[in-house]
């Protein structure tokens, strides 16, 4: 069993409780426009271009077997071609400038891999991580039951934009699930994500009645979501739910921003109006929780 990796977080503490070990599947079904890892997107590997680190020697555009890159006084730039995601480039650069993402990970050096923070994550009373892009877009049961077995308390991040088959599976092999809701209006979350939220708020009552705990995330974003309107229609959903959950607001910051260049892409094609919410905003949506009787602070 393989599974394509493209980064593992160690000394985690905001995947879950405690110290954990966080890892990062590559591939998710949702294009969401404020994205903080546009590079789990796809779920083949991709390269990284980080032009600060370009020394400009040319060596990657020579070793490219499709003529894909060029070099320019502003930097290496796509030519149009194909790229066939060899590494040939990311091998040849000396300086670094040009980086692979995401890899194959049999589960056995994986789990060697986590192994090495058993200690830490012990003493920290922690755990292991799954997140992405959208772990539920791999076979991670086999993962999840080895973890299981050796003790580690299990973690998984997820839009829970999967099957309901998926999800149960899923949830017998997990001690908790981080959530995220982003929008309650089904075409504005078709707008921002590029996917409808119904099979979303369906897995979220799967949980509710399975009484599988779960945290509730907010990307919480002035212009997007933070409004009172999407606020109370979240709240009353929730309390609708047959168990108490917790809300995690966090907001909003363009990280994103130049990991999309890093990709040649762009961060926010359409020109959205997305800013970080102030205080006041925070402690109203805060309040607006707690009137149906749900705990939301600040993440």
């Amino acid at each position: 069993m393989r599974l394509r990796i493209f980064d593992i977080k160690r000394y985690a503490i905001h995947d879950g409780p405690g110290i954990r070990t966080t890892i990062f599947l590559k591939g998710c079904p949702l294009r969401c426009v404020w994205c903080h890892n546009p590079e789990s997107w796809s779920l083949q590997s991709e390269k990284i271009y980080r032009q600060q680190r370009c020394i400009g020697c040319g060596s990657c555009v020579e070793a490219c077997p499709n003529k894909a890159l060029g070099l320019t006084a502003e930097g290496l730039r796509l030519t149009g071609i194909e790229c066939r995601r060899c590494g040939k480039c990311a091998e040849a650069c000396p300086s670094k400038a040009l980086e692979m993402c995401g890899s194959e990970w049999e589960l056995d050096d994986l789990l060697a891999e986590v192994e090495k923070e058993r200690d830490v994550m012990t003493i920290g009373e922690g755990g292991v991580t799954l997140c992405g892009g959208e772990p539920l877009m791999h076979d991670i049961v086999p993962l999840l039951q080895e973890l299981g077995l050796r003790g580690f308390h299990r973690v998984v991040d997820t839009s829970l934009y999967a099957s309901e088959q998926v999800v149960r599976r899923v949830a017998e092999e997990c001690e908790l699930f981080l959530v995220d809701i982003k929008l309650m209006d089904n075409e504005k979350h078709r707008q921002y994500t590029g996917v409808s939220n119904q099979i979303i708020l369906d897995n979220i009552r799967l949980l509710a009645r399975m009484g599988k705990p779960f945290l509730v995330r907010i990307p919480l974003i002035e212009g997007v979501n933070a409004d009172e309107d999407n606020i109370d229609a979240t709240a009353r959903f929730l309390a609708e739910l047959p168990m108490k959950v917790m809300v995690e607001l966090l907001p909003y910051h363009d990280v994103g921003k130049d990991k999309h260049r890093r990709l040649w892409s762009q961060y926010n094609p359409d020109n959205y109006t997305m800013d970080k919410p102030d205080e006041n905003t925070i402690q109203r949506c805060i309040g607006q929780f707690s009137q149906y009787g749900i705990e939301a602070r600040e993440g």
